[in-house]
């Protein structure tokens, strides 16, 4: 098993230049990382470094508030697929949720969906915003919207990722999607212990650290 095959390697600062951007897709073929995650200004940029590469790109949208217009994520989205995004994560709107507006938050996941076709689409709920049972309705709101992945986190909350929220979403989901860790993973052993917890992929701006000198 590669550790290195379960990281997007993520860079998604406000002050990410188009050169460290170059560094990051560098480092994604060197390590050998499955995919690179960026904004969506950064797709084509990461396309054209990585267009002799199998490093996947992902793309945020809505990121990282997932405040915007529905119409608006819809654009972006298929703004970073016409770009070369191979994944699409977006964020749902998280008021939409707690003020109970399912159908608006499942229509927005289906819509989005629909819009990026066969494209893997992981859905950030933003777990430190939400209750218990907020994060049981919103991983099912994901699975109701034909998602391929729940994402934990943003990065930009809050908290990030928790063991107690994946085991929380792993009962809700029950095998039908994917897992996607991410926020405040740091080491090779936080990132070992949700893997064998069944998380499919880890989304940190840490990974060359976590697999350096790892034998998973």
């Amino acid at each position: 098993m590669d550790l290195e095959q379960y990281i997007d390697h993520t860079l998604l600062k406000p002050t990410a230049t188009p050169l460290a951007i170059r560094q990051l897709c560098d480092e994604a073929r060197e390590f050998n990382f499955y995919s690179v995650c960026v904004n969506s200004c950064y797709v084509a940029l990461a396309k054209d470094e990585l267009k002799d590469s199998v490093v996947k790109i992902a793309a945020v949208i809505g990121f990282p508030l997932g405040a915007m217009s529905t119409e608006a994520k819809l654009c972006e989205a298929q703004f970073c697929i016409e770009h070369g995004a191979d994944e699409i994560d977006m964020v749902i709107n998280i008021g939409w949720l707690k003020f109970k507006e399912y159908d608006l938050v499942k229509d927005e996941i289906t819509k989005i969906k629909q819009t990026i076709g066969s494209r893997k689409l992981k859905v950030i709920i933003e777990t430190c915003y939400l209750t218990a049972e907020e994060k049981k309705i919103a991983s099912m709101l994901v699975v109701e919207g034909k998602a391929d992945f729940v994402k934990t986190s943003t990065g930009f909350g809050s908290g990030g990722a928790t063991f107690e929220d994946i085991e929380l979403i792993k009962r809700v989901i029950q095998d039908r999607i994917k897992i996607k860790a991410s926020g405040g993973i740091k080491d090779k052993k936080t990132a070992k212990r949700y893997i064998d917890m069944g998380v499919s992929r880890l989304g940190t701006s840490s990974g060359i650290e976590i697999v350096k000198n790892s034998n998973l």
